[in-house]
């Protein structure tokens, strides 16, 4: 597995949407590509299959796709 890239949460969010940390780090071409990943059980969150497009991801939550991983910080 590769190095853990890190998505800050902005500032005064909770969370982010499962789909949007894979657009927004640019794993995918865009938002629908995303989302069929996700629907297609190809995303883990935190070492499980999730297929909730909209997952809420919070601080800590590892996301895992394509041989990626992610994890979900606090701004700095």
């Amino acid at each position: 597995m590769n190095n853990i890239q890190e998505f800050p949460l902005l500032s005064g969010d909770e969370f982010v949407e499962l789909y949007k940390v894979l657009k927004v780090q640019g794993l995918v071409n865009g938002g629908g590509e995303a989302k069929h990943a996700i629907t297609e059980g190809q995303v883990k969150v935190n070492g499980e299959v999730d297929t909730r497009k909209r997952k809420k991801c919070v601080v800590g939550d590892i996301i895992e796709f394509n041989n990626e991983s992610i994890k979900v910080v606090a701004t700095k």
